[in-house]
C-alpha cells in the first residue's frame, strides 16, 4: 500500500476541499481526468511566473531554459515507457490526436484496398472511429475480436482473425468501461508473426501499470497527460523510430520543416516533423513533473493500493441490491474501473443523486457506444479509482447509492 495515504492525499489540494453544497468531495472520476499533485501545479505556476517563452527558436535565456526543460521532459517520458530514444516521443494534444496522427499518416501511406485492421468492441471511440474512417477511405476491412461473457478479448478468435492481410491491430491497454486489462505483449507478438503492427491506446493503462514498449514489442503507444496526474491539452505518441521516419507530416507549418521554397518544401527529422506550430510548452514540461511524481511513488505501491481498493469496491458494490457490474469479476484481469447499473434506475438519475452526496462519478456511454450496444444497455455509471482514493470513500459511495435507491423508491 502507498506508505502514507494521508500524506499522498495532501499532495492533491482539491481532494481536501468541500463542494458548494458543503459536502466533502469524493472524487471517483479519475478515468476521465485525474487530479494534479501540488508539484505539478507549482511547476505550471513557476514556468508562467519566471521563464515562459517559446521553444526551439530564441537564443535568449528564457527560450533556452524552456527548450532545455521541454526536451528534458521528453527524455523522462522516454525512460518512463522504455523507448529507445527521445526522438520516438512526439508531443500531441492528447490520445485522440495521437491516434489520428497515425491513422492519417501511416494509414494513408501504407493501407491499400483489402488490407485488414483488427479492432474490438470495447475500444474508446478515439481508438475506433479514426481507424473506421481511414479504412473506408483506403478500402481496407475492419475485423473485430469477439468479447467473452466476462468482458475479455477472446484470444483464440483473435488468432483466427490474424492473416497476411492484417496490417494493424488497435487495442486498449485497459478498457475505460470494463476495466479489462488486455494482454498487449502477447497480442503484439502474434500480430508481428503475420507482419502486422500494433497500436496501443494507453490512456487508461499507462497511469496505473508499468509499460516497456521495447520489451513488449509495441509499435505505437498513445496516452494523455490529464489522466497521468498532469496538465490537460498535452499527450504523447510513441512510435518506433524506423516506422516514424517513413511517415509524412500530419500538420504543416512552422517547426516541422527543413527547407521551404516557392515550389517545394522538405521536412524536419522526427520528432519535429510531427510537432508543427507552437506546442503546449508549459504542459509538456509539467507532464515531466507528473511523471517524476508517479515514478517516486512507484508502480509497486500504486498497484498495491489500487488492488486493495478494487477488492473492497468489488465486494461492496456486489452487496448493493439490483446492482450489476460490467467486466471481469477476477481482479487479475481488471483495473480499478467499475461501471454498473441498478435495476430500475436511470444512470443519469443515479449520478445526479450521488453528486448531492459529494460523489463525483461519470454516467453515459463513456465514448464506447459499440460496447454498450454489445452489453444491450444505453448507458452506465462509472466509478474510476486511483491510489489517492480510500476505502472510506468507497463506503461513502455505497451510502450514497443507498440514498439514491431510497429517493428512486427502489429500496
Amino acid at each position: 500500500m502507498v506508505a502514507n495515504i494521508t500524506s499522498v492525499r495532501h499532495d492533491f489540494p482539491i481532494l481536501n476541499t468541500r463542494l458548494p453544497n458543503g459536502q466533502p468531495l469524493v472524487y471517483l472520476d479519475s478515468g476521465a481526468s485525474a487530479q494534479r499533485p501540488q508539484s505539478v501545479i507549482n511547476k505550471i505556476s513557476e514556468i508562467y511566473e519566471h521563464y515562459y517563452s517559446n521553444v526551439h527558436r530564441g537564443v535568449h535565456q528564457l527560450g533556452d531554459r524552456v527548450t532545455s526543460e521541454m526536451e528534458a521532459s521528453r527524455s523522462r517520458i522516454q525512460a518512463f515507457i522504455g523507448a529507445s530514444t527521445p526522438e520516438e516521443i512526439i508531443f500531441t494534444s492528447g490520445t485522440t490526436m495521437s491516434i489520428n496522427l497515425i491513422a492519417q499518416t501511416w494509414g494513408r501511406h501504407f493501407l491499400n484496398g483489402g488490407d485488414e485492421i483488427i479492432l474490438n468492441e470495447m475500444e474508446h471511440h478515439a481508438n475506433f472511429v479514426p481507424w473506421q474512417a481511414i479504412a473506408k477511405e483506403r478500402g481496407a476491412v475492419l475485423k473485430f475480436i469477439p468479447l467473452t461473457p466476462d468482458g475479455r478479448l477472446d484470444l483464440e478468435q483473435y488468432q483466427s482473425l490474424l492473416s497476411p492481410k492484417t496490417k494493424l491491430v488497435a487495442v486498449t491497454g485497459m478498457s475505460n468501461v470494463l476495466g479489462t486489462i488486455n494482454p498487449v505483449e502477447e497480442m503484439a507478438q502474434r500480430a508481428h508473426e503475420v507482419g502486422a503492427l500494433i497500436f496501443v491506446d494507453g490512456a487508461q493503462s499507462v497511469p496505473h501499470q508499468p509499460v516497456h514498449v521495447v520489451d513488449s514489442e509495441i509499435d505505437f503507444l498513445a496516452f494523455s497527460g490529464h489522466k497521468l496526474f498532469g496538465p490537460s491539452g498535452i499527450g504523447v505518441l510513441y512510435g518506433r523510430k524506423k516506422i516514424l521516419e517513413t511517415l509524412p507530416p500530419f500538420l504543416y507549418g512552422g517547426n516541422m520543416i527543413s527547407e521551404v521554397h516557392c515550389d517545394h518544401s522538405s521536412w524536419a527529422q522526427i520528432p519535429a516533423r510531427f510537432e508543427a506550430g507552437t506546442p503546449a510548452i508549459t504542459e509538456a514540461i509539467a507532464l515531466g513533473t507528473a511523471i517524476d511524481y508517479v515514478t517516486e511513488l512507484g508502480f509497486d505501491a500504486i498497484q498495491e493500493q489500487e488492488h486493495i481498493l478494487s477488492q473492497y469496491a468489488l465486494q461492496k458494490l456486489q452487496e448493493v441490491p439490483g446492482l450489476q457490474i460490467y467486466g471481469p469479476q477476477e481482479l487479475e484481469h481488471r483495473g480499478a474501473i467499475f461501471s454498473f447499473n441498478i435495476a430500475g434506475a436511470h444512470p443519469e438519475d443515479l449520478a445526479t443523486l450521488l453528486d448531492r452526496k459529494g460523489i463525483a462519478v461519470r454516467h453515459g456511454h463513456h465514448c464506447t457506444m459499440p460496447l454498450h450496444q454489445h452489453l444491450k444497455i444505453a448507458a452506465s455509471v462509472r466509478a474510476s479509482l486511483t491510489f489517492y482514493n480510500t476505502t472510506e470513500e468507497i463506503d461513502a459511495l455505497i451510502d450514497a447509492l443507498e440514498f439514491a435507491r431510497k429517493r428512486l423508491r427502489l429500496a
